[in-house]
């Protein structure tokens, strides 16, 4: 695809050494100023022999390590194919991604044990004007930050980004609780500092296992995006001789990365050439609107001069997609001649493939015994 296949594919082709830069320059920033937060309040912490603020500090502390993680995860991702990765190294960042929720649910366990500690034996915190203003500032510059991080994220598409946008916003929350509950101590005398920590480490732990789950669902591979999947077929049915699109899948190979194979209905009248021009039409406007490439369009031909095989199409359309583990009838074509019928049913994963191939094949048999049946059960691969 001209040489392009290390750009970011989002609604178009973007520059990745741009992207990189901005992902790179934000998470610097980041890690600058988690540290500083993270050092003025483990220095408030150990002064009021405050749980809570101490807790609060280490998940600053986390943040500035995912920072640094995010970015040797980005470098590396960013490095060019090879002979050994031919598609890039674009999966990296995934990798990176594991590692850093590993480091958060291991701050969110230690910081939970270390509030249950002082639930148990609690000590008495002793604030100050300057405490609570440091706590305040604290909660102002971790919305500033939350603001920037999240619209750095949107601007590169990066989800980590965006991700770490989202928990700065979370974290300023729990550190206004930690206000909270200091300011409650001072008027009141009641102390919750212990039982904030705990509800501060509940919610860093359940934030480590989301990004757990999520970074291995993309390990994995996960279903088509619905949005990004409609509009490639849409694309490709606005040309006249696209009669339907099917049997959409799309590769990832790193973060907005994703290679691509699908299959037309075109007339049987067509020519190869006609369909070779065709097929490099749709490639290039598939990757110019969404910046997937198209590693592979197939073809399936039906039937256009013949009126027995329309009427058979019909006929069998509506046996098929009685079953309603039969989510779609697709690739239809009779040879009225040779006697044979071909067709591909995309079938639920409440079915099996092959138990479904048999119930359609007697089926259709009983109607048609002269014609040769070759049924292809799909993957429900995307909407």
């Amino acid at each position: 695809m001209d040489g392009k296949e290390n750009e970011i594919r989002t609604g178009g082709p973007i520059d990745t050494l741009n992207r990189d830069r901005i992902i790179v320059r934000t998470s610097i920033i980041g890690i600058v100023t988690n540290v500083f937060l993270a050092a003025f309040k483990a220095a408030v912490g150990l002064v009021t022999h405050s749980i809570a603020v101490t807790l609060d500090a280490v998940n600053n502390l986390s943040d500035a390590l995912s920072s640094v993680i995010t970015i040797i995860g980005t470098k590396l991702a960013g490095r060019k194919p090879d002979k050994k990765h031919p598609l890039g190294h674009g999966r990296t960042e995934y990798l990176s991604a594991m590692i850093v929720a590993a480091i958060v649910l291991y701050a969110g366990l230690t910081s939970l044990i270390e509030s249950v500690k002082k639930i148990i034996h609690p000590e008495k915190a002793e604030y100050t004007s300057v405490s609570l203003l440091i706590i305040a500032v604290a909660v102002v510059v971790k919305l500033i930050l939350g603001s920037f991080v999240k619209a750095q994220g949107k601007k590169a598409n990066s989800q980590a980004l965006e991700a770490s946008g989202a928990d700065a916003f979370f974290d300023a929350v729990l550190s206004a609780s930690v206000l909270a509950s200091a300011v409650i101590f001072v008027v009141s005398g009641i102390s919750l500092e212990a039982w904030v920590g705990a509800v501060i480490s509940l919610f860093i732990l359940k934030s480590g296992m989301e990004m757990l789950t999520e970074t291995l669902d993309d390990i994995i591979g996960k279903r088509t995006d619905a949005d990004l999947a409609k509009k490639i077929r849409r694309l490709i049915v606005s040309e006249p001789e696209v009669r339907g699109a099917y049997d959409l899948l799309l590769n990832n190979y790193g973060p907005d990365k994703n290679y691509g194979s699908v299959h037309m209905e075109l007339p049987d009248t067509m020519t190869v050439d006609e369909v070779d021009v065709l097929t490099r039409k749709i490639e290039k406007k598939i990757y110019q609107e969404t910046g997937v490439i198209m590693t592979g369009i197939g073809v399936y031909s039906y039937n256009t001069q013949n009126n027995e095989a329309a009427h058979m199409r019909n006929d069998i359309m509506r046996t098929v997609m009685s079953h309603d583990w039969v989510l779609q009838c697709h690739g239809f074509y009779a040879d009225t001649v040779k006697k044979a019928l071909r067709f591909d049913a995309v079938m639920s994963f409440d079915m099996d493939p092959e138990e479904g191939v048999e119930i359609l094949q007697k089926e259709i048999r009983e109607k048609y015994p002269d014609y040769q049946l070759t049924i292809a059960p799909d993957v429900d691969l995307a909407d």
